[in-house]
């Protein structure tokens, strides 16, 4: 049996999409926090457990009969302490398994995002003295952000954001979904960690010269300053939690902190990722 946290998410749901052309769905169990959330599941013929990382008396309960636990990272602030209660619930229930998705990037100490990004190691640095046999699955960014840093407005106003030339490996979320599902249904992947990450590098130069290609409109890039970008969100009614991430991301995309591109993804996939500027004409041309 295998359980995955987060079922009801974006990750978490095109994880299970991609198990059930895999195993039973009889073999998964979704743990969400609660029934509405649950519905959708439900009629897929799983099996759930409500709760949430910090009710422990209900994560107890989740880790019945369960032999690999799929962990895809909180979003909360507290994400280092919610995640050692899911792995101490583990090792209670005689868990053999933890796969956890965390982040591909240089140096979290180092990073803007160092806030954000840090306890995804000290997580995996939890599993890993846990005893747990462990698989880590560290990806990179989604091109699924990438609207949020430049707007759903791109294709009429170009792309402002403070990232100078700084380069990601983008990676579409479902193809990040079908590697866990490999590792999570079979076995040899125990103890291992993968870097996630798409087989080429694009500034937000490149992102705006796919954007072109794909549009037949020429769309150009200004590296703002970043006071200036910051203080147009405000101006804007940008959340001060909004403002604090697209800054941090930007700043850390300027530092180079995810400039990392690695084969691990091709490999579980047996396949080449999906090339971004795909998703890019998808999401803004239609």
């Amino acid at each position: 049996m295998i359980l995955i946290t987060g079922a009801a998410g974006n990750l978490g749901s095109a994880i299970i999409n991609s198990m059930l052309k895999r195993v039973p769905a009889n073999q998964i169990v979704a743990f969400v926090r609660s029934e509405q959330k649950a519905e959708q599941l439900k009629k897929l013929g799983l099996n759930i457990r409500i709760g949430d990382y910090n009710d422990i008396a209900s994560l107890d309960n989740a880790m019945k009969g369960i032999d690999k636990v799929l962990l895809i990272s909180g979003l909360s602030l507290e994400r280092l302490k919610e995640h050692t209660n899911v792995v101490d619930a583990a090792k209670r229930a005689g868990v053999k398994q933890i796969v956890y998705t965390g982040v591909t990037m240089k140096d979290a100490a180092t990073s803007p995002l160092k806030v954000l990004m840090e306890s995804h190691f000290q997580t995996e640095d939890y599993i890993r003295a846990s005893g747990i046999a462990y698989t880590f699955l560290r990806n990179t960014l989604y091109a699924e952000v990438i609207p949020f840093y430049i707007g759903d407005q791109a294709m009429n106003t170009g792309i402002h954001y403070p990232a100078g030339a700084g380069k990601v490996p983008y990676v579409y979320r479902p193809d990040l979904a079908d590697a866990a599902a490999v590792v999570i249904t079979n076995k040899g992947h125990e103890n291992k960690t993968y870097q996630l990450t798409g087989d080429q590098l694009y500034s937000f130069a490149d992102v705006a010269v796919m954007l072109s290609e794909v549009s037949g409109k020429h769309i150009s890039y200004t590296d703002v300053d970043p006071v200036a970008f910051e203080k147009h969100m405000k101006e804007i009614g940008v959340p001060e939690i909004g403002i604090m991430i697209s800054t941090g991301f930007a700043a850390a995309i300027k530092q180079g902190d995810f400039e990392v591109v690695t084969g691990d993804l091709e490999k579980l996939l047996g396949r080449k990722p999906t090339p971004i500027k795909q998703y890019l004409k998808a999401h803004y041309v239609k």
